[in-house]
Formats: structure tokens, C-alpha cells, sequence
């Protein structure tokens, strides 16, 4: 019990995050991915699943990344298990589906919980910034070079949507 208690101190004491830029995920090859890596670019992270009703939008998001990616942008794909069970698969699993069914070439990461009490650190600093918790597969953050929440946009929001490529292009500009 004391020592529960003096972690549970000692994390209040621990300063919050300011930006997914001090963050560190596993890439899906099992590496290091230090977020550090894209300050300076706009991303848009989006918690992915291989067998959802949105899983064509694997397409449109590669589409968008090729579209932007050499004015400093970024889309990480961050696979989860959350909801219905709907990305069972192992990392290596889920990245062959990713390149033989879309041809994916954003990075994407190992596979994480999103939401519940074991949250990966980086979706609890995003979902606290949005103000809710990751609803379901194919939530799409957008964050601006500093590593600061833009906007958010539901699964149903379509990669290739006016509304989600103008904010891309926004926050492009500034």
C-alpha cells in the first residue's frame, strides 16, 4: 500500500506532457520510435484495425500521405485491439496485411491499447487534449509541427474529405 501510494505522489509530482514530441512508441518492426523525430511536421495519428468496416480507408489515408509528405507531413498508423476485437492480429501480421492489401508507406507502429486502463501514454495525452476518449477504429488526430492537437476527426470522416485535407493544408501553412 505505501509504496502504491508513493507512486501515485510521485506521478503527480511528474509534469505533464506539451506535446506528442515526448513520446515513444514501438515502430511495428519492435524499434525504438521516438516521436522527437517528426517536430517540425504536421501528423496525423490514427489508430488503425485490420478487419473494421473502415479498414478500406487504408487507401485514402495512403493516398493522402503521398500526397503531402514531401511538405512536412506525416501520417503514423497506430494499431489497436480496442474495439470488437477488430485487429487480432501479430505486428508482423498486420504490417504484411497493411502493404499487400493498401500499400502502405507511412510509418505504423506495434500495436497498442487506445483507450481503458491500459492506455498507451501517447493516446492518453491525445484524448485528454480532445477532451474524450477514442470512440472506435480510424479516429484521425491531427497535430501541428510544434506536436500540438489540431483537431480531431471521427472514424466516419473520410482520409481524402474536403474538411480533413483543408485543415491538413492549414496547418501545412503555419
Amino acid at each position: 500500500m505505501r509504496i502504491v501510494l508513493s507512486l501515485l505522489f510521485a506521478s503527480a509530482l511528474l509534469p505533464a506532457a506539451e506535446s506528442v514530441h515526448e513520446f515513444t512508441l514501438a515502430s511495428i518492426e519492435g524499434k525504438p520510435a521516438s516521436l522527437q523525430a517528426y517536430k517540425g511536421k504536421v501528423v496525423l495519428f490514427v489508430n488503425v484495425a485490420s478487419r473494421c468496416g473502415y479498414t478500406p480507408q487504408y487507401k485514402g489515408l495512403e493516398a493522402t500521405y503521398r500526397k503531402f509528405k514531401d511538405k512536412g507531413f506525416v501520417i503514423v498508423g497506430v494499431p489497436a485491439n480496442n474495439f470488437g476485437g477488430q485487429e487480432p492480429g501479430t505486428n508482423e501480421e498486420i504490417q504484411t496485411f497493411c502493404k499487400r492489401n493498401f500499400d502502405v508507406t507511412f510509418p505504423m507502429m506495434a500495436k497498442v491499447s487506445v483507450k481503458g486502463d491500459d492506455i498507451t501514454p501517447l493516446y492518453s495525452y491525445l484524448t485528454s487534449q480532445t477532451g474524450r476518449e477514442i470512440q472506435w477504429n480510424f479516429t484521425k488526430i491531427l497535430v501541428d509541427r510544434g506536436g500540438k492537437v489540431i483537431q480531431r476527426f471521427e472514424p466516419n470522416v473520410d482520409p481524402e474529405s474536403a474538411e480533413l485535407l483543408a485543415s491538413i493544408e492549414r496547418a501545412l501553412r503555419e
